[in-house]
């Protein structure tokens, strides 16, 4: 669970294009838009694709009931089932009777695979063995449909082996995509209207090692910053406390461009539960990155994914993780309640009581609220540069430089970045106005 998991997007249908329902992560979001264009060009208009997660056990739920629903609002449609989920038991998706097609990680990415459905009308199932998968293609894409930021995969898979992660065997073993190609993307994004690029993967932070010369992630972001120099803001999805390299570590402290917002891949905040989990950090490790990093640059935010109720959790482990919430100081926290995924190990671990689970996520979220709240009352005067995504009359939406959703109280171009004065706050974003 390195990658930072994002709501469920479910887009209306665009004119002469599939529609496409989006569950889990930011390099699902991107991996979608490639699937949009494959399926334009196949003649799929007619077809509803849901690209499914795999983190938890709720969301493999939420795509069944997704599906479901799209088949009881759209009889006649073409319904296509990708994503972790399909690949990991695409066995499940087939048998269900809403859906005409499964389509594996590997195979929901290539031209051809939507140009053979579009000459099949029956019952399409495939999916490859991930594991095999040795390399990962560029997929260029022209922009991100109405949206200013824009989301580039560097990096596929992972090395690494979670007790509680079921995803390296959907997404296979990591594998990286060249600096050129990554280069010619932004770059293409760039020419389109793009002002933000948030660079993603299932592990960014082990990016390059397996490429020729093994560049590391700050290698790869230092090109970034030089060769596109038009790129207003770069953003990084989810990294490795542990795994963060020294030059990105520099370009953090002193490249305005990079973002001062950097989402912390924890999941807990006790040693032992760090070791059942099979993490690379401990404790020490989450609480002094984050003191070192925000000595160097104090203005720098930090996000966070927690697990509550991980099996063999005591109250006391649980606080630990509860305390490490104002020891990083951490403001924008994902919370998940421990789901058991069959095929991991930690499901075969003593498990803590489902209430209890619920019980500890929704204490780590009222803690991170608290975080959050004392974090926009200070920001209340101050200046701040905002991304505007959306805009409707006499308001307009976006994120700030620290990624801090902002509601701006007057109308503005999507795509702009303007100046503005943060002069209130809600528990769910910051109030602005013109500066």
């Amino acid at each position: 669970m390195a990658e930072e998991v994002l709501p469920v997007i479910e887009e209306a249908p665009r004119s002469g294009q599939p529609q496409l329902v989006t569950f889990g992560c930011r390099l699902n979001a991107f991996e979608s838009e490639v699937i949009r264009n494959h399926a334009s060009a196949a003649g799929l208009a007619d077809a509803i694709i849901i690209n499914t997660c795999a983190v938890t056990s709720e969301a493999e739920r939420q795509a069944r009931q997704a599906i479901r629903k799209a088949r009881r609002l759209n009889p006649d449609a073409r319904i296509i089932v990708t994503g972790c989920a399909a690949q990991i038991a695409p066995e499940k998706f087939a048998a269900m009777d809403e859906v005409d097609a499964v389509l594996g990680n590997e195979e929901k990415l290539k031209a051809e695979s939507f140009k053979a459905l579009s000459l099949s009308s029956g019952p399409h199932v495939a999916v490859a063995d991930i594991m095999t998968v040795t390399e990962t293609a560029p997929h260029l894409i022209s922009g991100f449909a109405a949206r200013a930021r824009a989301f580039v995969e560097i990096q596929q898979g992972c090395d690494h082996r979670c007790t509680f992660c079921i995803i390296p065997f959907g997404r296979g073993n990591s594998r990286s995509v060249a600096v050129g190609a990554i280069v010619e993307q932004i770059r293409q994004l760039v020419e389109n209207g793009v002002r933000e690029v948030v660079l993603t993967g299932v592990d960014i932070t082990s990016y390059g090692g397996d490429l020729p010369g093994k560049p590391n992630l700050g290698s790869l972001t230092r090109r970034i910053l030089n060769l596109v120099p038009d790129l207003p803001r770069l953003r990084l999805s989810s990294v490795d406390v542990v795994e963060v390299d020294d030059e990105l570590r520099r370009l953090i402290v002193h490249e305005e461009r990079l973002m001062p917002h950097l989402h912390l891949s924890l999941q807990a905040g006790d040693d032992m539960i760090l070791k059942r989990m099979k993490r690379r950090h401990s404790r020490d490790d989450a609480i002094r990155f984050a003191r070192e990093m925000r000595a160097a640059r104090p203005d720098l935010v930090f996000g966070a994914d927690l697990i509550a109720g991980f099996p063999t959790e005591t109250h006391e482990m649980f606080l630990n993780s509860l305390r490490l919430v104002d020891e990083c100081d951490l403001t924008f926290l994902h919370v998940f309640p421990y789901s058991a995924r069959s095929g991991t190990p930690a499901a075969k671990m003593p498990q803590v009581p489902g209430p209890v689970r619920k019980e500890r996520a929704q204490a780590l979220r009222e803690r991170g609220l608290v975080n959050q709240r004392a974090y926009f009352a200070r920001l209340l005067g101050t200046p701040a540069r905002v991304l505007v995504e959306k805009s409707e009359g006499d308001a307009a939406f976006g994120h700030s430089d620290h990624f801090a959703p902002v509601s701006l109280s007057f109308g503005a171009r999507p795509g702009s970045i303007i100046d503005t004065r943060i002069n209130g706050a809600t528990d769910e974003h910051l109030l602005a106005t013109a500066a």
